[in-house]
């Protein structure tokens, strides 16, 4: 559930890659809130800039200069959007001092851990990070089987069963989605995201048409998942991902999961035999 939550006709978008960045800040300004980016250098769409009132462009570890663009332009309510891939955080990390600062406190370097932190940083400063999927409330799953194709009895107990992995690997931080069969794993999800997950998968598994047993992948969110970023995301990408691998089932979390372009991943599901349930 998404909650009532005030806010103000001035909202800030910390925005990386992907549509759902731009989704957020289209609904922003339909809605008729002034809209104030921050955009991640080399991970962002310029489309996204249609709907500004101001932008900055910052690198990633810029820190003080997202929050003295926020303060300057009197922004107290902000959403953090789209894909930063975590390798970028490792391989272009350029810390200010105040980032440098909260860097050093940090018990490990996991994603969930950073992203708290750095939402603390902002709190510190007046500013408030709002439920991420504010503006984008269409886009989540709901229960139920969304494809025409319905899993098998067995696929049920494979998604029964990956979502006991999945939960486990999410919970520590590590990946979101888990891919099985036959009560087995076959591959979990790491930095590479859950589509290289399911590519690895295929290649694992092997995709050849004399197979009789069907893979399935479950996506989760985390047991306590903070709203404010990192949902699980799907998208039409995943689903041809699934088609190359052999994948023939998806298994999503329903209220925490984001469709992008709902009507035609289920359409490109349909057209290939592929099962999406939300659970």
């Amino acid at each position: 559930m998404l909650g009532v939550e005030k806010m103000s006709k001035k909202i800030g978008i910390i925005c990386g890659l992907g549509k759902l960045a731009r989704y957020t800040a289209k609904n922003a300004y339909e809605k008729g809130h002034k809209v104030y980016i921050v955009a991640v250098q080399d991970n962002y769409d310029k489309q996204i800039l249609k709907y500004s009132h101001s932008h900055c462009e910052v690198k990633i570890g810029q820190l003080s200069k997202a929050i003295k663009f926020f303060k300057q332009n009197e922004v107290k309510d902000v959403i953090m959007v789209g894909l930063i891939k975590h390798i970028n955080i490792f391989k272009n990390l350029m810390p200010d001092l105040r980032a440098a600062k909260l860097l050093a406190l940090l018990k490990d370097k996991r994603a969930k851990s950073i992203l708290k932190s750095v939402i603390s940083e902002f709190n510190k400063d007046g500013i408030k990070f709002m439920n991420s999927a504010y503006f984008l409330k269409d886009f989540l799953a709901k229960k139920g089987v969304l494809t025409k194709k319905k899993p098998s009895n067995n696929e049920q107990k494979d998604i029964i069963f990956g979502k006991k992995i999945a939960k486990i690997i999410a919970n520590t931080d590590i990946g979101l989605t888990a891919i099985v069969s036959n009560q087995s794993v076959i591959a979990v999800e790491g930095m590479e995201g859950t589509d290289q997950c399911i590519l690895r998968a295929g290649e694992i598994f092997g995709t050849t048409k004399e197979k009789v047993t069907t893979i399935t992948a479950v996506k989760v969110a985390r047991d306590k998942q903070d709203m404010r970023f990192d949902l699980p995301i799907i998208g039409k990408n995943t689903i041809k991902m699934m088609k190359t691998a052999g994948v023939r089932v998806l298994a999503i979390e329903s209220g925490k999961t984001l469709i992008l372009d709902k009507e035609e991943v289920i359409e490109t599901a349909n057209k290939n035999n592929i099962s999406i349930i939300a659970i």
